[in-house]
């Protein structure tokens, strides 16, 4: 239930007072807006240490954009839209794609070390359904940490950003309508964890994606929807919910998350094997390995259950893989592999969310005072399929958007005084439930995973039901059952198959279902019970 003015309440000892400027997330996204707002004073609050945690610092591929000479922002947006199956909002496509240019050359400014060959030129790279090589790289696939600690060191030199370490969000403050503030809580705490109100007359959701609502995901465990499922109770519409994309080539090593063989190899040349040793999306794609991640996934899932499994060779690639690819290539090891001379057994993870809160071109959401950017958000750019490597892009471009946006709708203000000192109140641990964290995990991998259908997605609904009394009083787990819950009844929905959507009860892709969809928490919970559907699905047969 969305939080309502808690001026009298006694749940909440203090209330921190202001009106300034709050950014929940202190990721690429969260940063990058923070940075951008810079002289305005801003809060960021984080749930772990300031540059640690998120799927941003975990990036390897790295990011995309139209810099090399015969390639175009042009170009960059048609394959995003190409990638998108059908259901990309052409104007952000472009827009991304355009706005790409000035957001690297800020990145540079931060200090982003990105690859450069011998003449100090940036070093493109090629990656799956780029037409062009337009893949900036930090040491082959460390881009994510790079940028994250270069953003992370201009931050603590910015007087006007200061950082709340430790705390996490709980739910929006709403007043007449608009955003008035977010409640926060002290994490791991224990039972008696300390929380107040930030008041705030403008919140930046900047939390990341939902990976690990999955039982296999390459998304490290703060990933876990909240964002999404906070926006949702608040009112906020959610797009896109049914589209998670599933990286095809994590390393199948039984660690949770899974470590990832990033895209690049792919694009440097690795190929896909069976156990057999046969290429086996060569019958499945035109471009084999680099074909669409979507396809590819599906590929390597097949491949996994029936039992030949799925390895990714790199053999090819040879003694410089320790230097090219770090990051891969020391999960390798830790895992007794030596991918220089032996296949990399791999499967598909949960990786990215193309959902998320709604957004516009400047982030705003549909609640005044609410903007998102980052995973969190959904502006249209990925549509059913996200492109490799626009995700970095994605965060920076919107994030520069939030934050002028903003600062022209929002007056300045003094920064928030914060006084963490508030008593301590009886709440459940801020750990979730592990049983119920694992059996949700579990159904959505199983259920609302790469490949789904109505008797699967309707099961989901019915796990997730079963979970809902004991959320109920687990804030962390109602976080997560709750954009399950959007995520399932979305696909439940979508009868037909679209980009990273696969129902094989419905194999094809409908052209009259081309669209995004539109989704509340009030008409997901409103689906569950058959009293009707939301209104992009009114076409829908029930």
């Amino acid at each position: 239930m969305t939080t309502k003015d808690k001026s009298a309440s006694n749940r909440v000892p203090r209330e921190t007072q202001g009106g300034g400027v709050v950014i929940v997330g202190a990721v690429l996204a969260g940063l990058f807006t923070a940075l951008k707002l810079a002289p305005k004073p801003v809060t960021v609050v984080s749930v772990t240490p300031f540059g640690q945690g998120g799927s941003s610092v975990w990036a390897q591929a790295g990011i995309a954009a139209a810099l090399s000479e015969g390639d175009s922002p042009e170009a960059h947006a048609a394959d995003t839209i190409g990638a998108g199956a059908g259901i990309v909002d052409e104007k952000i496509a472009l827009l991304l794609a355009r706005e790409a240019r000035n957001r690297i050359e800020d990145l540079l400014r931060y200090g982003v070390p990105f690859d450069k060959d011998l003449e100090g030129h940036l070093d493109l790279g090629q990656e799956a359904a780029h037409g062009a090589r337009r893949i900036l790289h930090v040491k082959g696939d460390t881009a994510g940490r790079a940028i994250m600690a270069a953003l992370t060191a201009a931050a603590r030199a910015t007087p006007s950003i200061q950082v709340l370490e430790g705390w996490g969000a709980r739910d929006l403050v709403i007043r007449d309508g608009q955003v008035a503030g977010i409640e926060i809580e002290r994490v791991n705490a224990g039972r008696f964890a300390p929380r107040m109100v930030l008041e705030a007359s403008a919140v930046v959701l900047a939390t990341g994606g939902s990976g690990q609502l999955y039982a296999i995901t390459t998304n490290p465990r703060e990933s876990r929807g909240e964002g999404i499922a906070i926006a949702a109770r608040a009112g906020a519409t959610i797009a896109d919910a049914e589209f998670v994309q599933f990286h095809p080539t994590a390393i199948n090593v039984g660690r949770d998350p899974a470590p990832l063989a990033t895209e690049a190899l792919r694009g440097e040349g690795a190929v896909l094997i069976n156990g057999r040793g046969e290429r086996f999306m060569r019958p499945l794609h035109a471009d084999a390995e680099l074909g669409p991640r979507d396809i590819v996934a599906r590929g390597v899932y097949r491949e996994v259950m029936t039992g030949r499994g799925a390895f990714l060779d790199c053999r090819k690639l040879g003694l410089e893989l320790p230097s090219h690819f770090p990051t891969m290539f020391a999960a390798c090891q830790a895992a007794g592999i030596d991918p220089r001379v032996e296949p990399i057994s791999v499967a598909p993870a949960a990786h990215y969310h193309m959902g998320g809160v709604y957004t516009d071109a400047n982030g705003r959401t549909t609640i005044e005072g609410l903007w998102a950017c980052g995973e969190v958000a959904s502006t249209g750019a990925h549509g059913a399929n996200r492109l490799a490597s626009n995700s970095l892009l994605e965060a920076v471009v919107f994030g520069a958007r939030v934050a002028r946006d903003i600062a022209k709708r929002v007056p300045s203000s003094a920064a928030l005084k914060l006084d963490v000192a508030t008593a301590p109140i009886a709440m459940p641990a801020a750990e979730p439930d592990s049983q119920a964290v694992q059996k949700l995990r579990q159904a959505m991998t199983a259920r609302v995973g790469v490949i789904r259908d109505d008797t699967s997605l309707r099961s989901a609904l019915g796990v997730i039901a079963s979970l809902e009394r004991s959320a109920a009083s687990d804030p962390r787990l109602d976080n997560m059952v709750t954009t399950a819950k959007l995520i399932a009844t979305a696909a439940l929905l979508r009868k037909e198959s679209r980009g990273a959507h696969f129902r094989s009860d419905y194999p094809e892709a409908d052209p009259a279902l081309a669209h995004r969809s539109l989704l509340t928490l009030a008409e997901a919970e409103a689906v569950r019970t058959r009293v009707r559907a939301p209104r992009w699905a009114a076409s829908l047969s029930a």
